[in-house]
This record gives C-alpha cells, sequence and structure tokens, in this order.
C-alpha cells in the first residue's frame, strides 16, 4: 500500500524516482513529482496503477534520499531567515489550496495571486515548492542550497542503535555505523541481483553491490544534461559485508549457474551425480557409446615421410556396461557419418581377423565383441541423416542423439580419449605438448614420424590393454564380488553374457554394410544410370533393356561417398545387391571422392555462370550484324519479275553461281609467293593461259546467253 510523502524508484534503464505528495482515496487518484529533474511539477496517476506496477516490482520503495538529522545549530543565520521566510506562505498554501495547486489548471492563477500578496516571484515560488516536494515537504526541505535536507521524522525500524555485530573499534566513529538492512533494502538487494547478477554479463558481486549504491544510495545531478550519481555517505548505507550476507541468505546456485552460463553448462559440470551409467544398463550389449576425437598426434605421409598429413580422427564403440571397447577406426575421415560408419563396421567384424591385418596376433577372449546392440548413444553431427533409418528400422538398434555439448552423457568414451592423448604424449614423437611449448622451442610437428597405420597399431595396443585392464572406480555388484569377477572389461564382458540379460545379437557383415552405406535416388535414361551427375551401367540394367524403354525411372542405389566408381542396387530380399559400373563418358572421375565431384561440378558450373554475360553480348553482337547485313543488300530492280519466274529459274541460277564461285575458290599454288633476289624466273605459256581464260570466258557468255534467251521466249 502507497503512502504519502513514501520515495519510489522505476526498476529500469531510466530508474526515475519518484514521491508521493498526495493521495485521493476518494477518487483513486495519486500526485507525485520526480526527483531527479531540476524544476518538476507534481503529476496525477491513477492509484490502482501505481499500486499494480508496485506488485510486480516494476515500481519499489527506497530509502527517502533527503531524510536526514540536521542539527539546528549548525545551520547558518542567513539559512534560517530564508526558509523561515518562506516556511508560513508554503505551509499555508499547502494545508489551505492544495488541490488547486495541484491542479495544472489552475495552479499559475494560484501562484501569480500569492506572488502579488507576498512580494515573491512566481518562479521563486516555482522553485521554493518544487525544493518542498522533492526533499519531504518539511520546514527543513525550504533550506537554501541545503543538497542533503530531510523532511519530518520517520520512525527508524531499528530504534536507537543498530543492530548486528559492531565493527572494529578503529571504525566506530560517530555517525559512520551503516544502517540497518530493513525489508525494503533486501527487496532492493535482490531486484539488483536480479537485473544486474543472473545474466549472461558475468558481473561480479562487488560490481553487483556498486550497482545497488547507484541505483538505491544515490543522488542523481544532471548536469549539462548528463546524468551523474553521488554516493551518499557510508553512514547511510549498507555495507558490502552486509550485501554479500543477504546474497548468500537468498542464493540460488542452480538458477544463478543457469542465467550465468547456461542449462547445458550447469547439467554439464554442476549437475547432482546420483547416478551413473552403468546403472542404467542390465547387461552387455545394452548400451553402446560411440565418439569421435582428433588425436593430439601429427602424422606423415606412407608415401613421402617428409610430408606432414595432420592429426588422425579416432572412433571408439565403447560397451556402457563392461566398459569393453567394441568398435574403433582410426583415419582422416570426420567427424562424420563416414568414420562412424567405419567404426560400426568394425564393431561387427571379428576382432582376430582385424588385428592379423596390423600384424598383431590376439586371442577372441582379448578382444571377443563382434555383436550389434541394443542402442547406441552418439552424437548429432554423425549420425544425423544418411542411414541412421535403417539401423532403427531394419537392424532394431536404437539411436539416442546426445544434446549439443553434452559430452559428460558419454562420459565412458570421453574418458577413453583422455587416457589415449595421455598415453601418446609421454610415449609418440608427434604429439601435442601444450603445456611445454614455449618460445622459441623447437615445433612438435617437426618430430612427426608415424603414418596412419603405425598409428593405427598403437590406437589397437592401447584398446587391448584397456581391454584388459582393472577400472578404477567401477561400481561392482554383489553378484560380481562372490563370483570373484575382477573389474576387467573383457572379463566383465564374459561374465555379464552368462549372467545378465544383455541385448547382443549377430548379424552378417554384408548385410549390416548393405545398411550403414548411405542411400540416394538414381534416374535411368537411353544415357545410362544417372547419379550425382555421373552415369553408370549394370549387367541386368543391360539384360532387362532399361536403357531402351523411353519411360525414364528412378531407382534407390547405395554408394560409397569414398569411391564413387561403383553404385549397388539393392535387391529385395535385404541380402544381395547389383552392382553398377561407371561409363566411359564419366570416366574422368573414376578413383574420385564424391566431394571431389560435386566440386568438379560446381567450379564448372561456376565457369559457365562467370560467362554468361560474355556469351549474351556476342549473341546480341552477332544478331546486330546479321540485320545490317540485311538492310545493306542492293535494291530490286524496277521491273520486279513474278514470284513463279523466280522459283522456275533456281537450277540455272545455282549452276551459273557455283561457276563464278568456282572461279573465286580456284586454288593458285606459288601465286602469292614473294620472289627473292637472284631467283630464276620460270615464264610458263602465255599462249596456253590465254586459251584457258578465253575458253572459261566463252562459257560463261554461252550461259548467260542462255539464260537471256529462255526469259525472252517466256
Amino acid at each position: 500500500m502507497m503512502m504519502e510523502n513514501e520515495v519510489f524508484k522505476y526498476f529500469d534503464e531510466g530508474g526515475e524516482r519518484i514521491r508521493v505528495v498526495y493521495i485521493d482515496a476518494h477518487n483513486s487518484k495519486i500526485f507525485y513529482v520526480n526527483l531527479d529533474i531540476n524544476l518538476c511539477t507534481p503529476k496525477m496517476e491513477n492509484l490502482d496503477k501505481l499500486e499494480e506496477e508496485l506488485k510486480n516490482n516494476i515500481l519499489i520503495k527506497i530509502n527517502d534520499p533527503y531524510l536526514k538529522r540536521i542539527d539546528e545549530s549548525k545551520i547558518s543565520k542567513i539559512e534560517k531567515e530564508k526558509r523561515d521566510l518562506y516556511w508560513p506562505i508554503i505551509n499555508k498554501l499547502w494545508e489551505d489550496r492544495k488541490i488547486e495547486l495541484l491542479d495544472k489548471r489552475t495552479r499559475n492563477t494560484l501562484l501569480k495571486e500569492v506572488s502579488r500578496h507576498s512580494n515573491i516571484t512566481v518562479i521563486t515560488l516555482r522553485r521554493i515548492l518544487n525544493r518542498f516536494w522533492q526533499r519531504g515537504m518539511s520546514k527543513n526541505s525550504l533550506l537554501p542550497d541545503y543538497k542533503n535536507s530531510g523532511g519530518k521524522g520517520k520512525e527508524r525500524n531499528s530504534g536507537n542503535s543498530k543492530v548486528g555485530r559492531p565493527k572494529n573499534a578503529s571504525y566506530l566513529e560517530e555517525g559512520n555505523e551503516g544502517i540497518n538492512v530493513t525489508k525494503d533494502i533486501k527487496k532492493q538487494f535482490e531486484l539488483a541481483v536480479n537485473k544486474y547478477y543472473r545474466n549472461n554479463k558475468k558481473v561480479s558481486i562487488m560490481e553487483t553491490y556498486n550497482y545497488v549504491l547507484r541505483d538505491f544510495f544515490s543522488d542523481v545531478i544532471i548536469k549539462d544534461g548528463q546524468k551523474s550519481f553521488i554516493v551518499w555517505d557510508k553512514s547511510r548505507i549498507p555495507t558490502y559485508d552486509q550485501f554479500y550476507y543477504w546474497f548468500k541468505k537468498f542464493e540460488d546456485p542452480r538458477k544463478d549457474i543457469i542465467l550465468r552460463e547456461s542449462e547445458k553448462e550447469f547439467e554439464l559440470k554442476n549437475r547432482e551425480l546420483l547416478s551413473n551409467s552403468t546403472i542404467e544398463t542390465d547387461g552387455p550389449g545394452t548400451r553402446f557409446q560411440v565418439d569421435a576425437t582428433i588425436a593430439d598426434i601429427y602424422l606423415v605421409s606412407s608415401l613421402d615421410r617428409n610430408r606432414i598429413i595432420g592429426r588422425p580422427v579416432v572412433y571408439a564403440i565403447i560397451d556402457v556396461f563392461s566398459r569393453l571397447v567394441t568398435g574403433i577406426y582410426v583415419g582422416l575421415e570426420g567427424p562424420s557419418w563416414l568414420g562412424a560408419m567405419m567404426a560400426l563396421d568394425n564393431m561387427v567384424i571379428d576382432k582376430v581377423e582385424f588385428c592379423r591385418k596390423y600384424g598383431i596376433e590376439i586371442t577372441e577372449e582379448q578382444w571377443p565383441a563382434r555383436c550389434i546392440p541394443d542402442s547406441i548413444l552418439a552424437d548429432g553431427g554423425e549420425f544425423e541423416g544418411y542411414s541412421v533409418e535403417n539401423l532403427v528400422n531394419n537392424l532394431n538398434i536404437k539411436i539416442e542423439i546426445a544434446s549439443p555439448y553434452r559430452g559428460d552423457l558419454k562420459g565412458i568414451v570421453e574418458r577413453n580419449f583422455r587416457t589415449l592423448n595421455t598415453k601418446l604424449k609421454h610415449k609418440t614423437p608427434g604429439a601435442i605438448q601444450k603445456e611445454f611449448r614455449k618460445r622459441g622451442d623447437r615445433d612438435y610437428r617437426l618430430d612427426a614420424t608415424l603414418t596412419l597405420e603405425e598409428f593405427t597399431r598403437i590406437y589397437i595396443n592401447l584398446v587391448l590393454l584397456h581391454n584388459n585392464k582393472i577400472i578404477d572406480k567401477y561400481q561392482m555388484e554383489k553378484e560380481m564380488l562372490l563370483d570373484n569377477v575382477p573389474p576387467i572389461p573383457s572379463q566383465l564382458w564374459s561374465w555379464g553374457i552368462e549372467n545378465k540379460k544383455g541385448r547382443l545379437r549377430v548379424v552378417d557383415k554384408e548385410a549390416f554394410r548393405l545398411n550403414i552405406l548411405p542411400s540416394g535416388k538414381a534416374n535411368v535414361s537411353r544415357m545410362g544410370i544417372r547419379f550425382k551427375g555421373l552415369y553408370y551401367s549394370s549387367q541386368k540394367a543391360l539384360e532387362d533393356q532399361w536403357f531402351i524403354k523411353s519411360k525414364v525411372r528412378s531407382i534407390e542405389i547405395l554408394y560409397d561417398p569414398r569411391n564413387m566408381n561403383s553404385i549397388y542396387i539393392p535387391y529385395e530380399d535385404g541380402k544381395s545387391f547389383e552392382t553398377c559400373y561407371l561409363l566411359d563418358k564419366s570416366k574422368q572421375y573414376k578413383d574420385c571422392i564424391l566431394e571431389e565431384i560435386i566440386f568438379n561440378f560446381e567450379l564448372a558450373s561456376e565457369m559457365k555462370e562467370a560467362q554468361k554475360n560474355i556469351q549474351n553480348q556476342l549473341k546480341v553482337d552477332v544478331d546486330t550484324e546479321i540485320e545490317k547485313i540485311v538492310k545493306n543488300k542492293k535494291l530490286k530492280e524496277a521491273n520486279i519479275e513474278s514470284n513463279n519466274k523466280k522459283l522456275k529459274g533456281i537450277n540455272g541460277n545455282r549452276a551459273l553461281e557455283k561457276e563464278l564461285n568456282r572461279e573465286k575458290e580456284v586454288f593458285k599454288l606459288g601465286g602469292e609467293k614473294n620472289s627473292t633476289a637472284g631467283a630464276e624466273v620460270i615464264e610458263f605459256n602465255k599462249n596456253n593461259e590465254e586459251e584457258k581464260a578465253e575458253g572459261s570466258r566463252d562459257r560463261i557468255m554461252q550461259m548467260l546467253r542462255r539464260k537471256r534467251d529462255e526469259k525472252r521466249n517466256e
């Protein structure tokens, strides 16, 4: 509930402070003045509106900035005289004619009337009234140039002394004991914390305290249009220790972390750890975790060890229940679906044969996994799109996508990567040594000596070590202890298969690959099977005469983006497929990866687009030149022959024109050669040449005469 002479502040960017000077409860009206302007007049507003703003913390109650004890003995004689001169006038005006003074329609008339009777100018009356309303409507509010004068005394909530633990003796001076934290001040603390502390700007607690002083315990000074704040004396403000005490009282760590950092950050680093991944499984194969990382090591090319090829991408798939690594991939793909696809393929193959390819002999007990799980937890980046639907619908594998930036959800596989990079840092050349690198030190990339195959062998050995070593902090079950099963992944895997439900299933390798390869649609036409701009054919397509039929069809195909030499048409049985080979018209893209092919097509398209303006200009120039030639033809003769006569003479005209054209086109060998000095000149038989020329002219003239006679006869 609002009362007269109370001070409030709008808790927004402007931070306007107001004082209630009068409440008309009968008409539900309230009059207030702004404390932050030099010359104010009362404004009227609905009482319900301000109380609603107060209820919603838009408007909050603050301490009266002008309420202060003023020692009468310390007031100068001149200040007393001016105060005592103005007080009877203002007090009588406020008590007797308050409504007229508050109403802007009658205020000017009233002030002029008072000015005539008191011999005080209207502008002086306005300034005195401004000081009266802003500073608490008390007698001392009229003291001239007294910036911290107060108003009528209010009852202190704390009684005669400050509560709480006293300060050190060296600070106990009169008037410097601080203030008590009242209910209103607590409210101010809370609003300041919500506004300044609980946001992504990450303002410190001390800075928040400074904002509290600025907004609630300072005077606003406007000079040259600029707003500044003057903090009150320390005897009138709460101390930082008081603010910090109450900050801790209503602290909400979860809310603070979420608003200052993010909800993802809270879930990742600060949430309650009351469960673990193993509890969520009931045996081997219930859930696998898959993730990728870029290893902290630089590798060299297997073709030329002087060429550094960068850092490899490592994929790992781990069974949550037993912590056994069930699939890996080391390569240069990804992190992407291609890398994840290779790791999934490794998950179902025989690990004994896989290790033998890299010269490592193991037993099946050392790495027993070659099956598919009930569910896989992975990142969205690698598993969204492509053939995930096939894993779900055909192989009944549930795919769980972890939220972005939530590596903690795959904590087991993440921990495995940390172990890998730690081993690499201390054991292998070319490993990243961030904490030991100083200016002038040798670049560790230059130490790279391992190829991709050699690094793969190292990683296989680390996986074998992991699968057969004791896991720290593994939550052992009672049955495990009774069966004397140590927390070793390979033994936990075997024990879980015998004693737990599990979800392990074996799948044919070829069928599994058909389900993890990316799929697409290819068009069939007379030119072949077209996919991604390339043309293919197959034995079945030729036998069934796909390319002869005029109707264009589309078919579902599978492809490996790493090599587009072949695509595959799966059969309806889901087990077999038809291999399509690349046609000669697309042989320039043999052994190319899909990204390279797409890049080449885009490059060709860009080149055509770059030449488009030039080509358009050439076409326009040609059209213009043709029009010039047509317009510049010779005028027709006056006696134009009929169309019928023109058509009948076509064959003769053609023969004549052909003869004339032959004369122009005849080859004259040696005729254009320049004679050299001292060369022998061989003269041809002039008689023969003249005879030939005359014979040719005679034939032409005879033909012309014949044509003329034919026209005359007609």
